[in-house]
């Protein structure tokens, strides 16, 4: 039996359809989703900070190199661009249709 409180993240998110968490570097063209976490340590971790890929931020994938890498996004009402190694450090929780 489960006894969680009925505030729990689980039971919160329960109006929204269920997403799918991937690594950014896997996400499509157009599409959208927010930042679950970011797992880069040392100086890529605080570069990607900076540039404001933190939890909770919402980004959406504006498309990608012609031979896939680097992939831009849009994030903060900015245009940013990152290599597939440094993406594969952000888990994103995407939106579904």
């Amino acid at each position: 039996m489960n006894d969680a409180p009925l505030t729990s993240p689980s039971l919160a998110r329960a109006d929204k359809a269920p997403g799918l968490r991937i690594p950014l570097r896997r996400m499509a063209n157009n599409q959208s989703g927010t930042i679950a976490s970011v797992t880069a340590d040392g100086e890529l971790g605080l570069r990607l900070r900076e540039m404001g890929l933190t939890p909770g931020t919402r980004l959406t994938i504006q498309g990608r190199a012609p031979l896939q890498d680097p992939v831009a996004l849009r994030v903060l009402g900015c245009t940013l661009t990152l290599r597939n190694n440094e993406a594969g450090f952000i888990a994103v929780d995407i939106e579904q249709e």
